[in-house]
This record gives C-alpha cells, structure tokens and sequence, in this order.
C-alpha cells in the first residue's frame, strides 16, 4: 500500500487562497537522499511568488505544488549513498526553491543539503534558519569578502535577511550600524548592531559616515544612490540577483573602486554547518515573528507579502517534534501523530 502524507500545495497559480490541504504520496527516497520526518518549516517571500506565478516564465512547477525551502525535522531513513546522517539525527536544511516539498509531513532531501540541526534551539526556531541565514553569510563574506573591523550598514535591518546580516556581521567582527524603522528599533540593538538609523526620519546617505559594505537586505537601494556612502573601494551587496547586469552605474563605479555584489543565494550543509556553530554559542540567533500551524499557511503568505514581517514566519507541521530542543546529535526515532 502506498504511504502518503499530509501537505499544503497548490494545483494552480493564483492568490494565497489557491493553497489547500492535501493528502499525498510520500517522497520516495533516492541513493543520495534524506527522508526527513519535518518538525516546521519557514516561510519565505520566494514561496509566495513562486505560488502567485512571478517566476513562471523561468520555472514550469508541477502541479500539485508544494512550496517550503527551509525546514527542520527528524531522519526518518537514508538512502545506500548516504554517509553523514542516521534515522533519528536532528536535521535542518535548504531545500532549492523551485524543487520545494517543505510545507509536508515528510520531505526528500539530498545529502548536500542537509546538516545535523544546532543545539540548544528547538526545531520549530531551526527552521528559521536557512534560506536568511545563508543569504546573508553569503553576501557578507562571499560576494563582500568583509574583514574584522570594518563599518557596514544593514538596510532593512529587522526582516529575515536583514537580522541575520547584523548579527552575522558581528560574529565577523565588523561594527554594524542597522537602517530600520523606528518600531523596530529597540529590537535591532537586542541583536547587537552598534548604531541605528531611523530610515523613516533619516537618510543615511545625508549622514557624514562612510561605509566599507552597504547589505541592502529588502532590494529597495540603488547603486547610483549609495555610491557617495561608500568609501572607497567599499562594496554594496543587494539581495536582487540581478542587479550586476542591469544597474546603470555599475560600470562607473570602477573608476572610483567601489565595487556592486549581487547575491544569490546556494544551498549547502557546509555553510549550515558554519552557521551552526554560532548558532551553538548564541553569537547568532533566529528572530521568529508568527508562528502558524500548518494549515494556516495562507495566512502566513499573505502577512509575509506586506513586507513587515520581523524575522521570521514559521509553520509548524509536527508540534511535538517542534518542541525538540536538540542537546545532542543523534535522537531516538519515535512516532508521533500529526493533525492538521
């Protein structure tokens, strides 16, 4: 008899209303894959627009959909191939967006995408890890090549990206100041930054201090409107992967020797693994917004596309195993039952 699973997908493009609960077959697990028995999965702006048809002139989805790139759990079981995991590690991972399968009881997941999950943080805050988290590791040390001791500003300081990009920056060894507005502002020092900028009241581009690295983390920045900000051979990094190729002051900018990074964001269990080692020392910590049983996610889509969304939004697909606080590698497998 085939095994199936509760999921929320979507069996056409539209608004947050054409997802809906559905039973359907489990993943099959390849030589090289993980089955991971999923605690909670987060939800990430790319969900919604992948579901609403932004990206669908350059990814044909199958349908029925199910969306969800990041998410913590419990190894269920392992293909022949797979050398690093056991049934009962505590896991996260970054699943690639147009493959998706996160918002599920149980998702397929290749090893190179998996890491055994930090300790002392629960599965359901775990899965608020990934696709943030690594984008701003990312951005900072691979596209930045940023260096203890320099001035880097965080815009969009309080969201997803943004809040990892601080606290990330800090564990590098940088001094952060954070652009947020003033409600959040209280909550980005809690995170570490060192100065921060109402961007509501002030433009820091009328400020007297220069930057070594602007992280745009909400894609509102321009090259051209940052550029007396910088100081020289300084690097602005912006989250829309695009932008090298389309921005009009790019090539300008060479003159003066600052430099335009875009990122775009790979999944992988080695940078997992570095994020995991902050995480397990609390130099990093995720910020979670909501929290939604599962079969809420519509309502989580749509709090997520108003943009003011602090941190993180979670879904929690197993509530016992969410709970989890992993003190240690490996955990005993046990069933537990599942309602959406």
């Amino acid at each position: 008899m085939e095994l199936t699973m509760r999921a929320v997908a979507f069996r056409r493009y539209g608004p947050a209303d054409v997802l809906e609960s559905l039973v359907l077959p489990r993943p099959s697990v390849r030589p090289d894959s993980i089955l991971i028995r999923v605690a909670a999965a987060a939800v990430n702006p790319a969900d919604w627009r992948l579901r609403d048809g932004q990206f669908r002139l350059a990814m044909r989805l199958r349908f029925p959909f199910i969306p969800g790139s990041d998410v913590a759990g419990i190894v269920e079981s392992v293909g022949p191939a797979v050398s690093r995991f056991q049934p009962g590690d505590a896991v996260y991972a970054m699943i690639p967006t147009m493959m998706g399968g996160g918002y599920a009881e149980y998702v397929a997941v290749s090893e190179q995408y998996v890491a055994l999950a930090p300790r002392h943080l629960s599965l359901g805050n775990t899965a608020g890890v990934p696709l943030a988290a690594l984008t701003a590791l990312q951005g900072l040390r691979d596209r930045a090549r940023l260096q203890a001791g320099q001035q880097v500003l965080v815009y969009g300081a309080s969201g997803g990206v943004g809040s990892f990009a601080v606290q990330i920056a800090k564990a590098m060894g940088a001094s952060v100041t954070a652009a947020t507005s003033s409600r959040n502002a209280v909550l980005v020092q809690n995170l570490g930054a060192d100065t921060v900028i109402d961007y509501t009241q002030h433009s820091f581009s009328e400020a007297a201090q220069r930057f070594d690295l602007i992280f745009d983390a909400v894609n509102v920045l321009s090259f051209r409107h940052i550029l007396p900000s910088l100081n020289p051979y300084g690097v602005f990094v912006t989250v829309n992967p695009f932008i090298e190729k389309l921005s009009p002051g790019w090539l300008a900018s060479f003159r003066r020797g600052k430099r335009l990074r875009s990122v775009f964001v790979q999944p992988g269990g080695a940078d997992l693994d570095c994020l995991s080692r902050w995480l397990d020392v609390d130099q990093i910590r995720p910020l979670i917004d909501q929290r939604y049983p599962l079969t809420d996610a519509a309502e989580a889509h749509r709090y997520s596309a108003t943009g003011r969304v602090r941190g993180k939004l979670v879904l929690i697909v197993n509530k016992q195993l969410a709970e989890i606080v992993v003190a240690q590698s490996t955990l005993p497998i046990e069933e537990t039952s599942v309602s959406l």
